[in-house]
């Protein structure tokens, strides 16, 4: 019977059993009722005793083929009905397994019954469910790392394309300077353009290299209180904004704790202060404030159009406005603010403002 389907191969154990008894219980009656001792009660209250092997024989003889009959027919029937109340609930499980085989979303196993047939169809759901969910994650897992690598071979084309000007720029002074040609005699008056390309080039290797292992490790989240932490970025900024004659205003609750890492977090907002002092003339201010869950940088400034503001964002970006080095950074603060508020699931906005006229960096620290 192993090449048989589950339903006859349960018909046939059970019509098997169902028979094996049948044919014991008639066994045992035709060989055991003959010696029976028959007792017959007549009217004068005399019991009489007598042996009747061969009349019960006789009657057993003739009633043992309807019996049979009867019986075969019955257990037929009930073995029918059984296979088939076991087969059919296992046969529908069969089923739907072969469908969550192939991945269909949609498909779950009927649960009909509360015994053990029953408790397996809701484990196989169970299991589906968490199969699916497995999947799921394991698919933005893969995308996040397919976008991670993509990002990062961006990145480190767009920093080779950066650092190449420079490097040129220098490779060619100093030649110039070697060789002595026109004006690049004078070297008093070019060694210290020299030193500070050297410097430029420093600086964006440092940033370059602190870009790239923003995504290394992972620092662990702890209870903070935004508020002292803002506090703290916010004074190195507050003095240079005074310096060049910028109001700088700072409204924090007195207390607002959260569960953030620190060093993210504080990178994160002082890229944002600094772009927005960075960016405010003199005679206009840079207001730093809590708005419910959201710590909300404002600065008054011409507003970026709408078509530059998502490429802010992007590695070594500087928008027509502010091409240079000098005005307009190295174009990897916002990057940055995008990596390290993206790793920490923080959603952000930045979108220009129209009273004051100027640029809102909101910041939303609880989800």
């Amino acid at each position: 019977m192993k090449g048989l389907k589950l339903f006859p191969k349960i018909f046939l154990y059970t019509l098997s059993i169902m028979l094996f008894v049948v044919v014991v219980t008639h066994g045992l009656i035709y060989l055991l009722a003959p010696r029976l001792q028959l007792s017959i009660i007549i009217p004068n209250d005399v019991v009489v005793g007598i042996h009747q092997e061969q009349f019960v024989t006789e009657a057993v003889e003739k009633a043992l083929p309807i019996s049979l009959s009867c019986s075969l027919v019955i257990s037929v029937i009930c073995s029918l009905l059984f296979s088939k109340a076991i087969a059919d609930p296992i046969k529908r499980i069969y089923a739907t397994t072969e469908r969550m085989m192939k991945l269909d979303r949609t498909v779950s196993c009927p649960v009909q019954t509360q015994d053990k047939i029953g408790a397996l169809a809701w484990n196989v759901n169970d299991l589906y469910s968490d199969l699916l969910a497995t999947i799921e994650h394991l698919e933005r897992e893969k995308d996040a790392v397919r976008h991670m690598e993509q990002s990062k071979v961006d990145f480190l084309r767009a920093a080779s394309h950066e650092l190449k000007t420079p490097v040129t720029a220098l490779n060619a002074t100093l030649e110039n300077m070697i060789l002595g040609v026109g004006k690049y005699q004078d070297h008093a008056a070019y060694l210290p353009e020299c030193k500070e390309m050297v410097e430029q080039l420093s600086g964006m290797i440092h940033e370059i290299l602190d870009t790239s292992r923003l995504n290394a490790a992972a620092e662990p989240a702890k209870s903070i209180d935004v508020s002292d932490l803002v506090a703290e970025l916010c004074e190195p900024y507050q003095l240079i904004a005074a310096a060049h004659q910028i109001s700088f205003s700072l409204d924090l609750p007195e207390r607002f704790p959260a569960t953030l890492p620190v060093g993210p977090l504080g990178k994160a907002v002082s890229n944002v202060l600094a772009n927005a002092v960075a960016y405010t003339e003199a005679g206009k201010s840079v207001s730093v404030y809590m708005d419910e869950d959201n710590l909300v940088v404002e600065n008054e400034c011409d507003p970026i159009p709408d078509s530059e503001i998502r490429r802010l964002f992007e590695p070594f970006y500087r928008p027509d406005f502010a091409r240079s080095r000098e005005s307009g950074g190295n174009g990897l603060g916002l990057y940055i603010v995008d990596t390290l508020l993206t790793s920490m699931n923080l959603f952000y906005t930045f979108a220009p403002m129209k009273s004051p006229s100027g640029m809102r960096f909101t910041i939303r620290l609880r989800p």
